[in-house]
């Protein structure tokens, strides 16, 4: 059943941590006839805080999501607890009739993901991955030289998310079995998710991978977000791999939250076609080329400043954006800004190259 524009959809936040309080709770104070009435988490004081910030006056708080879930008004909720329970808790809201934004990585899984995506088909309801990323300015205007066929035939490309020194030390994020992993199932994510979006190449054949713990136990760390626990840092310091896909294109990704690397950089692609290349470093889309025999390099001023008091930004975030696109999918039956499909295709690859890794062979999906 659809939602008028008028009507007002009711909303439920499942983890109300460092994800849900920084991207989606303030993405949906933004959207117009959304509200926030119910929180849970499994600490109730912080379900409690975010509804006092972000709920309406009535707001309930949850320690059960599957409490929350029993609530027939409630028609969409957002996942933002750790890696392990996205699956279960996606499958069980989409099973209670609610629409689900779940935040990245789908999964810890492939087959996890799939038991997602599979009961988005069963239930019909909306479903979709938090891979806000591709609702940056410069990734929106690159993927429409990318559909516009500017770049030809692309057949390499690499997926970036290197952190010099930037493990994050709070939550779960270091502790693999909660996770999944750890640098390239959190960041190395968002790279590889742009570089199949651009690409439009879901289609992978083999991977190869190799992931390293060689500076989880440092006690010397310069870490930016302060020291972590080398006792807990059980998930890799760093990973890399390389995709290939069935038409022969070659992706190459690496990852990390503690490597020996100056150029720190995430949420990065490089794409390298027949007729041109492209990047996005420094948030600015950089295509590259040959014309009238010339090497040529072009830099996209996203800014578009023309007037003193106006830089050319408008109040619209990515991640709003995205949560915008979310809702316009429930009232009126068009896609959210990523596919559950899509998604899936990138959790398999990640389980690829974790597995691959593990074996010391070529993983062939």
């Amino acid at each position: 059943m659809s939602i008028s524009a008028n009507e007002i959809i009711r909303v439920g936040i499942i983890g109300c941590g460092g994800i849900a309080n920084g991207k989606h709770m303030p993405a949906l104070q933004q959207q117009p006839n959304v509200q926030m009435v119910a929180f849970c988490d499994i600490v109730e004081e912080k379900a409690q805080a975010a509804a006092a910030k972000f709920g309406t006056p009535d707001a309930k708080v949850y320690v059960d999501y599957k409490k929350l879930l029993e609530d027939k008004t409630i028609d969409a909720v957002h996942v933002c607890t750790p890696n392990r329970s996205h699956s279960f808790i996606t499958v069980d809201a989409l099973e209670s009739g609610k629409n689900v934004m779940c935040e990245k990585p789908m999964a810890i899984n492939s087959e996890e993901a799939k038991k997602m995506l599979d009961a988005a088909k069963r239930t019909g309801k909306v479903l979709t991955i938090g891979y806000q990323n591709r609702q940056r300015p410069e990734c929106l205007y690159l993927k429409h030289e990318c559909e516009m066929g500017t770049f030809g035939e692309i057949y390499y490309a690499k997926a970036t998310a290197l952190r010099r020194r930037g493990v994050p030390t709070w939550g779960v994020f270091i502790n693999e079995y909660e996770q999944g992993g750890g640098p390239l199932i959190d960041i190395g994510t968002h790279s590889l998710d742009l570089t199949l979006w651009m690409m439009d190449n879901y289609k992978p054949k083999y991977c190869i991978g190799q992931t390293f713990h060689k500076l989880n136990k440092d006690t010397n760390q310069g870490n930016g977000w302060g020291m972590w626990d080398p006792d807990k840092f059980t998930c890799e310091d760093s990973a890399f791999g390389m995709v290939v896909m069935e038409n022969g294109a070659v992706i190459n990704l690496e990852s990390s939250w503690a490597l020996n690397y100056v150029n720190s950089a995430e949420a990065i692609t490089t794409l390298c076609g027949t007729l041109a290349g492209a990047d996005i470093y420094d948030g600015k889309p950089r295509i590259n080329g040959i014309r009238n025999n010339c090497q040529y390099t072009q830099i996209m001023d996203m800014k578009g400043a023309g007037a003193a008091f106006f830089d050319g930004h408008g109040a619209e975030d990515n991640s709003a954006r995205e949560c915008r696109l979310f809702y316009e999918a429930i009232r009126n039956g068009t896609l959210p800004s990523t596919l559950p499909e899509q998604a899936y295709v990138v959790s398999r690859i990640l389980e690829g190259i974790y597995v691959s890794a593990k074996t010391g062979d070529i993983y062939r999906f």
